[in-house]
């Protein structure tokens, strides 16, 4: 059998499997196939923003670049992702989203790339700030899946695709330090490159086409963003508590792999990309919230996960040089880190049912904006105080959540079964 011959029959095949409901009705145009297609493409593009994370040690010996200036390659994914919400995902109101994917699955290939070809700092930022905008695919799959379903599937549609993210951010990590303990960091990037391009032609070729419900100007819909968070005091609550939370633990896995390359550990990326394995226990924190929120309510679900986090800071802290003291502290963390955003995207999702999408993002925004600030300042604090000084940032991060999650004022008010 030539090439052409085992191609086109395992093309066949996989079009078949993919595309296994595309001759029913257009009422039910979500398939299993495309609800499994859209999952894997979620999972697979949120990993760009995390697969840099086990990889930093060879970057930083390779490039010569000092901790601090590691700090910045974390940080450029972190503000593209924050940058394309805030730009890029209002086009999904407005550009058929099939189309769009394509484009940004065409810079996610290029901007790859580039990381993969860079000699440079400067380069890299910039080439990781651009994986960072293109991997808005993800906030574009989400939506659109959600639009596919029906009312009575919609609850599990969203659940699997927050599944499929929840993986694809935490086994990121794993693979990542395989490949470039295997092949060197710069294989990572071309991995991405490769994963990306064949869920974009995927994607283009298995999606249906939408037309876009929103007519409003892009300019519009951009600075509507802004004026929902004036307006609703819960959407400013909801974004600074899961930002300061998020900075904490993107703070921790931006530093987990130069703390384990040193002494006492001296691990290499493959084996510090293994406590990505650990942090699935954050898929169950995921699912208990979702099945309690509704009768603890989303303030006191959020309570008692980012209390859950500071005792893992604080695990991990004392213990730090502890193999069993990491992996008990990064399991609390995950666990706390995943239920609390869940229940606090159920107390997002209902202040405003019919602008869900540009409050979402608002929302994901100051998320990423967080994650960012945690990446920058982790590693920085890496550099000055060590392991030690990580825990006490991300400890600090965590108290101003806490407190932001608590300062109800009497003009927020949750439906009781969103908040207590």
């Amino acid at each position: 059998m030539d090439y052409h011959d085992w191609y086109q029959g395992h093309s066949d095949s996989l079009c078949e499997f993919i595309g296994v409901s595309m001759n029913q009705s257009n009422n039910n145009p979500l398939s299993k196939g495309r609800l499994l297609l859209m999952s894997s493409a979620v999972s697979a593009t949120a990993a760009n923003l995390y697969y840099n994370q086990p990889i930093l040690p060879q970057i930083g010996s390779d490039l010569g670049l000092t901790s601090e200036q590691l700090g910045s390659i974390p940080a450029a994914g972190q503000l593209g992702y924050a940058a394309a919400l805030l730009l890029l995902s209002p086009l999904g109101d407005t550009i058929p989203r099939r189309r769009l994917i394509a484009i940004l699955s065409v810079l996610l290939v290029a901007s790859s790339v580039l990381a993969f070809s860079v000699s440079s700092l400067f380069m890299l930022v910039i080439a990781c700030f651009a994986i960072g905008l293109s991997a808005n695919i993800t906030q574009q799959l989400i939506p659109f899946a959600a639009s596919l379903s029906t009312p009575e599937s919609k609850g599990k549609v969203i659940g699997t695709l927050m599944t499929g993210l929840t993986v694809g951010i935490l086994l990121s990590r794993t693979l990542s330090g395989f490949i470039g303990e295997q092949f060197g960091w710069r294989a990572v990037f071309m991995m991405s490159a490769v994963l990306a391009c064949i869920f974009g032609l995927l994607l283009y070729r298995f999606l249906p086409s939408n037309i876009p419900a929103s007519k409003i100007p892009y300019p519009q819909l951009v600075l509507s963003m802004a004026t929902l968070l004036k307006k609703h005091a819960a959407l400013r609550q909801s974004a600074l508590t899961g930002a300061f939370w998020f900075a904490s633990f993107n703070a921790l896995w931006a530093t987990l792999a130069l703390h384990v390359n040193d002494s006492p550990f001296n691990y290499n990326a493959q084996q510090a990309g293994l406590f990505g394995v650990i942090a699935l226990a954050g898929i169950i924190g995921a699912k208990v919230s979702g099945s309690l929120v509704s009768k603890v309510g989303s303030r006191n679900m959020i309570n008692v996960a980012v209390s859950l986090i500071v005792f893992g800071f604080i695990i991990s802290g004392v213990f730090g040089d502890s193999l069993a003291g990491l992996i008990v502290g990064i399991i609390l963390i995950d666990l706390g880190v995943f239920s609390a955003q869940v229940s606090n995207q159920v107390r997002v999702f209902s202040i405003d049912p019919a602008a869900q999408s540009r409050i979402n993002g608002v929302y994901m925004l100051g998320y990423y904006l967080g994650g960012a600030w945690g990446s920058f300042v982790g590693v920085m604090a890496f550099e000055e105080f060590g392991w030690a000084g990580v825990s006490v940032f991300s400890i600090v991060m965590l108290f101003i959540s806490f407190l932001a999650n608590n300062a109800m004022n009497r003009s927020v008010l949750f439906d009781a079964q969103t908040s207590s």
